[in-house]
This record gives C-alpha cells, structure tokens and sequence, in this order.
C-alpha cells in the first residue's frame, strides 16, 4: 500500500486512527498495539502477501533470541548469541537482496554455471532486518531489556517506518509506545503530523514523480544522450532522489505524530551542505548512525591512527553503497563518497565559517564548497543510477564529451504532464515550431523551482516556524488537493527498492 495512494488516504489511515484511539479510549493499551500491528502487517502485506511470511519468521527469530538471552549469565554465552543475532539477521539479507549477486559473481571469476534462483526482495527487508540487528545488538552488550511480544512486534512493523525507514531504535520508539500520555489525542501533534504528511507527499508527487519522467527515460537511453541531456538527465534525477526519499521521510514522520509517536528526523537539508562529510551529516541521517554506531566505532573509529581511519571509513561506505543494492554500481557509489569524505577528512582543504573543527591548510567561500559538494554528488550518482558500471562510464563519456546533437529536446518531450497541456494545446495552434522549444523551457523551469525549494526551509522547519496561521493553511490545502488530483498513476518510493 503506498502512501500517496486513494486507499492509504481515504480508508486506511481513518481506519487505523480510529481504531488505535478508540482502543486506547476504553483503557485497551495492549489491545491497541495488537490492533496497530495487525493493521500494519495488512499494510504491508497489501503489496504481496508472500513478504508477511518474511518478516513475521524475522521478528520470530529475533524475539525468541531475544527472550534466550534473559538466561545467559555469562560473556561467553552473550557473545554467542551476538554471533548468531548478526548471522541469522545477515544470514536473511543475504539470501534475499545478494544470493544471486553472489552467484553471479562466482559464475564471473571462475567460470562456472550455477544457476540463479531469482529470489522476490521483500520490500523493507533492508531497514526492519537493521532495526531488528541494532536491538539484538544491544540486547547482547545488555543495553536493552527484553519487551513483551506485542510490545516488540509493534516496534518492528510500525507502518510508517516499515517500508523505508527511518532505521529507528528501540529506545526511541518502545518508551514512547509504553507511555500512556501518547494513547490520548492530541490536536497540536495531529496538526503538526497533518502538515508534514502533506508536504512530504508533495515532495513526492508534484515534484519527484515529475522529474522521473525525465530520469526514467534519460537512463534507457544512456547510449543516445549527448552532453546537454545528460547534464539535465542527472540534475533530475539528483533532485529527484531527494524529493522522493525526504518526501517519503517527511510522511513517515508526520504519519508517527498522528499517532504521538515521534520517528527521528532523516533528512536536514543536505544539498546545503559545503563538504560531502556535512553531506553525510545531513542525508538518511538513521543509516550513517547505525553504520557508525556499530560498524566505524567498533572497528576503532578515529581512536587508532590515521591509517586505521581511513580504512574504517572505507569500510563503512563500502558497506553502505552494498546496503543499496546487489551491484558493484552500489559500492562503487559508496567508495566515491568514502575517498571524498576521507580527504574532508585530510584537512588539506576547508570552507570559511564551517562547522567542522579540522584544521586546514587552505579555505575557500561557501559558496565554492557547496559547488563542489554538489558537483560531486552529481556525478556520484551515475553510478547510484545505472544499471551496470559499462553504463555508468557511458553516462560520464556523455557528459564530457561537450557534443550537443539536439536530444534535448527528445528528452524533454517527455514532460507532457497534464498541467501543461492547455499551454500546449495553445502553442500546437498558434506557434507550432515553438513545441519543442516550450517542452525545454518547462523543463528548465522544474529545475529552477526545485532548486529553490531546496534553497528554502525543510519541511520540519516549515511546520515548526508556521504557526498554522491562514497563509500556511491554505498553502498546505493547495498541496493536498493538487497531489490527489495528480495520483494519475502507480509510483512507488525509489528507496522501496532497498
């Protein structure tokens, strides 16, 4: 079930609030978990019912590991049941997202023909396998307590973090859901929550979807793009991306105040940023906290030399280019982003006015640093997008070739969205040779629009500083009916795919 959907809207989401505070009403505090949780497994199964058998035999495991540690006494015993959390919760992913990756690439290097299974990726499998891990994790080095059933069951499939995140740990969520001040309506968190969801599904369908009329097609025709379109082709898609995922995440977080239910803040303006390392600070901010929580800092952090860093940096990019996907595209992507962050690291060179703390040799603007932080993520996601590394380097070859064969106006013909067509039924009868031209100039017009949200407050920011007076009122009913008008046809989250 997706969120900027009829049924999400008109069916599922009153049913669930009703239920989860009617429930909470007549002083059913367990009830109305089961309730959220059994509605959230229907969300969930609503895309394929095969996947419930996944996540339900995940949350099994982990919870009866969970309840054997209650018994262990010893270290040895918690280090065993840390090695078989990490292995069994791993040992998931593995079969599911990278079996046939793994096969693959044993069929490459040696030349064999073991056949691929062609497993179905269970949506989410990635964020609830994480969210499950850290909990084990912690319940090992004894940080955490063993909860309930229902109270563990509720924390893992919490329909608006369920399919794409925020990776959210059970200190912040499980003390929320156990305190009964949060089973109560509360108008100013609802109206918060409101506001946010609609903005995040503006985000997503009024811009996000748009601009993948233009990325969808620019990357099927990577061999055919000149260098006009593929500057415009991954300027889309880098807009794009963030619309879709911080949109996602602006609906998650607004969907768990409905519910009083805080969900940490994963996005904070990150094409803000003057260095990739702030980048990082401010992007999918929940899985470089967890890759630096329990990966970087056991490897030794920052706290074992200046060779040792590098590497545990490294490492935790690889890793986190590989979470994306099964395709050395993923990692290459990750290992770009990790050499960048290791030479903000160097101090070599650092912005004026920065917030990070390491010395540098020389400065330069903000203004520069965020040209290259930009720039550079550009690029980066050639690889994040492509199908194969052969397309990837096309993709380059295209940009810096400096050939202009006129596909541009191929590539945006493709923005033959409904707002424009009285604008183009008018430029048909009057100025037909201008068609081509117009599709050029909308395109170029949804650039500069995006660029200037994104020059503007993130939505938190939005809500928190409004006021709720009229203005924001009706800027925030303009955006819901313009998003329902445009629910014209099937558009799943990208970070689905993860």
């Amino acid at each position: 079930m997706l969120f900027n959907s009829y049924l999400f809207i008109f069916l599922f989401l009153p049913a669930v609030l009703l239920g989860w505070y009617g429930l909470n009403k007549l002083g059913r505090y367990k009830l109305a978990e089961l309730f959220l949780a059994g509605m959230s497994l229907w969300f969930y199964g609503y895309f394929n019912t095969y996947y419930l058998l996944v996540i339900i035999g995940s949350i099994l495991v982990n919870f009866f590991l969970s309840y054997a540690l209650q018994f262990s006494k010893t270290k040895r015993t918690r280090h065993i049941g840390l090695a078989a959390g990490i292995a069994v919760n791993l040992g998931i992913l593995f079969y599911f997202k990278y079996f046939d990756f793994f096969i693959e690439n044993i069929n490459y290097v040696f030349r064999s023909d073991f056949n691929l299974k062609h497993i179905l990726l269970p949506l989410g499998i990635s964020f609830f396998t994480f969210q499950q891990l850290s909990f084990i994790i912690d319940r090992c080095t004894g940080a955490a307590k063993h909860y309930s059933f229902t109270d563990y069951l509720t924390f893992v499939t919490f329909f608006p973090q369920l399919i794409a995140g925020p990776i959210v740990l059970y200190k912040e969520i499980l003390p929320q859901f156990e305190n009964k001040a949060n089973r109560g309506f509360s108008p100013a968190n609802f109206a918060k929550g409101l506001s946010l969801f609609v903005l995040g599904l503006g985000k997503k369908v009024l811009l996000a979807d748009v601009l993948a009329l233009l990325t969808n097609f620019g990357f099927e025709q990577t061999y055919f793009l000149d260098s006009p379109s593929t500057l415009l082709v991954i300027l889309a898609y880098t807009f794009q991306i963030y619309f879709d995922f911080s949109g996602y995440s602006d609906m998650a977080m607004g969907l768990g105040y409905l519910f009083n239910i805080e969900l940490p803040v994963n996005f904070r303006s990150p094409y803000k940023a003057c260095s990739v390392k702030e980048l990082w600070q401010r992007w999918h901010i929940t899985l470089s906290r967890f890759f630096i929580t329990y990966v970087y800092i056991p490897l030794g952090g920052s706290k074992k030399g200046k060779a040792r860093t590098i590497c545990n940096t490294m490492a935790v990019f690889a890793l986190s280019g590989l979470w994306h996907g099964a395709n050395w595209t993923y990692v290459a992507w990750g290992i770009m982003q990790g050499l960048l962050v290791v030479w903000d690291n160097l101090g070599i060179v650092g912005v004026r006015g920065s917030m990070e703390k390491i010395p540098s040799r020389f400065h330069i603007p903000r203004w520069l640093g965020w040209f290259f932080t930009f720039s550079f993520f550009n690029l980066s996601l050639f690889f994040f997008r492509s199908e194969s590394m052969t397309y990837a380097f096309q993709m380059f070859k295209n940009l810096f070739s400096f050939k202009n064969t006129g596909y541009v106006y191929k590539l945006a013909a493709k923005m033959d969205i409904p707002e424009f067509y009285v604008f183009k039924q008018a430029i048909t009868m009057f100025a037909p040779n201008l068609l081509n031209t117009a599709y050029v100039i909308l395109v170029l017009l949804l650039l500069l629009v995006s660029a200037f949200v994104l020059t503007r407050k993130n939505s938190l920011e939005m809500v928190e500083s409004s006021h709720y007076g009229s203005g924001f009122r009706w800027y925030i009913t303009v955006i819901f009916l313009w998003s329902l008008i445009s629910f014209s046809q099937v558009s799943t989250f990208i970070y689905f795919n993860f």
